[in-house]
């Protein structure tokens, strides 16, 4: 069952079938703030100032397996590591625009997200027609600018390097979708 406020299915802290080892279903806070707005968050929660709940390991690995791919359990402590540090410095990204508009709303929230890895921008695809590599990823994150939401686009290219001992690397794009004048004004 996918809630369709975030495209996001209820949390799975279940076992999965195939699995070895136990993961921790133990969730970790961000320091991404979310909007009371979101539906995603329970009942006695959309009052309270909060903050965005990264998934467990337990979660993470049923997500991915989910998708079709074969997650390794070992693997789960750091995939979780990298993923809540790129969703941070998505966040800072995104905040970098939001500091334009600082006068009207100087506590910008998440509102909801989406992944949407198959969906180029059209930025990407026009890079690559330039002869760039698309990125293996892409979210929509939708920040609650004090009651106006406001959409980004981020796309997420591999950046590492051919060197096998080379540390992992990507480059994040992250900007205003261009559906709004003021969008298009910020860029």
């Amino acid at each position: 069952e996918v809630n369709p406020s975030n495209m996001m299915p209820k949390p799975n802290q279940k076992r999965a079938s195939r699995q070895r080892e136990k993961l921790s279903t133990d969730r970790e806070s961000s320091t991404i703030p979310i909007s009371e707005r979101n539906d995603a968050l329970p009942e006695h929660q959309r009052d309270a100032t909060t903050t965005w709940q990264y998934p467990s390991e337990q979660m993470f690995f049923n997500a991915i397996a989910r998708k079709g791919w074969r997650p390794k359990e070992e693997d789960m402590t750091n995939v979780i590591k990298i993923h809540n540090a790129v969703n941070e410095r998505c966040w800072g990204e995104v905040m970098k625009w939001e500091k334009l508009h600082a006068r009207e709303c100087d506590c910008p929230k998440l509102l909801k997200f989406r992944g949407r890895p198959r969906e180029y921008s059209p930025k990407a695809r026009l890079l690559n027609f330039l002869g760039f590599k698309l990125p293996f990823d892409r979210h929509d994150w939708v920040v609650d600018r004090c009651g106006v939401d406001v959409r980004y686009v981020i796309d997420f290219y591999n950046g590492k390097s051919n060197d096998p001992r080379a540390p992992i690397a990507m480059h994040l794009d992250a900007r205003p979708a261009l559906d709004s004048f003021g969008a298009f004004f910020d860029r």
